[in-house]
């Protein structure tokens, strides 16, 4: 990184990776107002006209559809192919599951959508129930802030960036899971706690996520058949896609836009080399 650091424009000593939707201003956490398009700065946010902007720091419900459409989206058609692959028996079913599993060979033969439909097959209860609650605690509030095509995109991009891990270093063998994906938000996320570790929130956040994350890479050490190759590639495309975002679309008035393409060319990147190998 070079030059100086973004700083929230109304709070000079904080470093930010954050800023306004619909301004681009910087801001940081203590100034951010969550809002369904995103975040916004204190003057963004104040009402116009009939239409209100809830502080999410005062909101007593959770997430929604309306506030996450795409998070909530993900979930429920990742619990409806299940239910339809792994829960209820049918030919179809087992058809569906042979078409959308991740099986190296197979994408090495151009099969390449399977880097990202294996985010839809899940082996048990417990797996599918533990990444769909990551989902849900880490999901809603990073497409809130960043933009829902922007958080699709990422999710994409990171499931890609874990398939392609596990096709250049794991063994030949089919896999299931939304594991790469869920780690990318981790990973973004814990790019942006690092950025303000400086603050108690911020360090905070960046405390949980450092114990979770050990937790969770060391699970492969004892639990057998965890494709952690997928988990780590995962990880560092979401890392790289929000070092990337700080870089290029804070302050920007186009922000959403640039978030997506650059989101876009990280999943476009991790496909073309799956498809070169």
């Amino acid at each position: 990184m070079t030059g100086a650091p973004t700083v929230c424009y109304r709070h000079s000593d904080r470093p930010t990776g954050l800023s306004c939707t619909e301004c681009g201003k910087p801001i940081c956490v203590e100034c951010s107002r969550d809002a369904a398009v995103g975040q916004k700065c204190p003057e963004c946010a104040r009402h116009t006209g009939r239409g209100r902007v809830v502080d999410a720091r005062q909101a007593v419900r959770g997430p929604s559809f309306e506030t996450s459409p795409v998070t909530f989206s993900i979930i429920g058609l990742t619990v409806l192919v299940f239910f339809f692959t792994s829960v209820i028996p049918s030919e179809a079913g087992d058809d569906l599951w042979r078409q959308l599993v991740f099986f190296g060979p197979l994408i090495e033969d151009g099969e390449i959508w399977r880097m990202l439909t294996v985010t839809l097959l899940h082996g048990s209860f417990l797996h599918i129930g533990f990444n769909m609650y990551a989902l849900y605690l880490f999901g809603p509030l990073l497409e809130r802030q960043t933009g829902s095509v922007p958080f699709a995109t990422m999710y994409l991009a990171s499931a890609a960036a874990g398939s392609l891990a596990s096709l250049l270093f794991g063994e030949a063998v089919p896999a299931v899971g939304a594991s790469g994906a869920i780690f990318g938000l981790f990973g973004a996320w814990l790019f942006v706690s690092y950025k303000i570790r400086s603050t108690p929130a911020g360090r905070a956040m960046f405390n949980q996520l450092s114990v979770l994350l050990a937790i969770n890479l060391a699970l492969p050490f004892f639990v057998s058949r965890i494709d952690w190759r997928a988990h780590l590639g995962g990880l560092a495309g979401g890392i790289l896609i929000a070092f990337l975002w700080s870089q290029l679309a804070v302050g920007r008035p186009n922000a959403k836009a640039i978030r997506t393409v650059t989101a876009g060319a990280v999943l476009v990147a991790s496909l073309a080399v799956a498809i070169a190998v």
